[in-house]
């Protein structure tokens, strides 16, 4: 792999998933990543709610970084604290700006002491609406991509605001190359949901969008023995299902938006197997993927 934060020191005070998540990416790319969080209550595995919800995903994230505990409320925390910022490139914090500013990190004051140094603070929303509650599920809410009462697959805009956390640190490091000091870059989460939900605001991934169900060749369908996710979208991938599936290989949009072509690859992927769909796929050179 790639190191292009080798030799870059990182220090992270972020808990739950956002800042570990973008540690981990910057670990990855050669940082020295510390991470430092309060002791645990006797009985817990971690101060780090992380540890709590899922031990398992608490080790994946935290592989390659060395992990801190220090009460920030008391001296000795703040020492160790200081002690820490005295040599690091980036901090990355999860904190509401309140609550950073009354531990005494708040931006004027950490550039005043260590002015090359650069913070990546990761809040819920940018600008006055840093200080209100959230979490991923009402993030994701606001941005429209919560379509039934069924809980997402995944943690969205935790995962994006950590993409976009990692992406902070290497913007940071690039603007203290160029003029010397550092800077404090804001990622907001909700901005996170927000850019992953461009797609549907733009109409793609509506019902009435090409791939959000009107293209024939771009939709989830049952087979014989469970579902196939079909992304035949280009044309020259289009007309090759159409044709397994006994149609003219026509790859027009107005052939691929009929009902009449629905419903006959519809019939053909019905009366195929997963194993018949795996082989087809890698016959004809078509992107499926099946699915219990």
């Amino acid at each position: 792999m790639h190191t292009p934060l080798a030799n870059t020191r990182i220090l992270s005070l972020a808990l739950n998933l956002p800042g570990p998540a973008a540690l981990l990416r910057c670990a990855r790319m050669g940082a020295q990543c510390t991470k430092l969080e309060p002791p645990p209550a006797a009985g817990h595995p971690s101060a780090d709610p992380m540890g709590i919800y899922s031990p398992a995903a608490y080790a994946t994230l935290h592989e390659g970084v060395r992990v801190l505990h220090a009460h920030l409320k008391t001296d000795e925390g703040q020492a160790a604290l200081q002690a820490e910022l005295a040599h690091t490139d980036v901090l990355i914090t999860s904190f509401r700006p309140s609550a950073l500013s009354k531990l005494g990190m708040g931006w004027e004051a950490l550039h005043a002491r260590y002015p090359r140094l650069s913070l990546v603070r990761i809040v819920g929303a940018l600008g006055e609406r840093a200080e209100e509650p959230g979490h991923d599920l009402t993030y994701q809410a606001e941005a429209g991509l919560l379509a039934s009462l069924e809980v997402p697959p995944t943690l969205f805009a935790d995962m994006a605001g950590a993409l976009m956390a990692s992406e902070a640190v290497l913007q940071a490091l690039l603007a203290r190359s160029q003029q010397g000091t550092g800077v404090c870059i804001e990622v907001g989460l909700a901005e996170a949901a927000q850019w992953l939900a461009l797609p549907l605001q733009w109409g793609l991934t509506t019902p009435q969008g090409d791939v959000g169900g009107a293209h024939a060749g771009y939709r989830i369908y049952p087979c014989a023995d469970g579902r196939v996710a079909v992304a035949a979208l280009e044309p020259h991938f289009a007309a090759r299902l159409c044709e397994a599936a006994g149609l003219s290989a026509v790859g027009d949009m107005e052939h691929l938006r009929a009902p009449a072509t629905h419903e006959a690859i519809a019939r053909f992927l019905q009366g195929q197997t997963r194993e018949q769909l795996t082989a087809l796929a890698k016959e004809r050179d078509i992107p499926l993927h099946a699915l219990h």
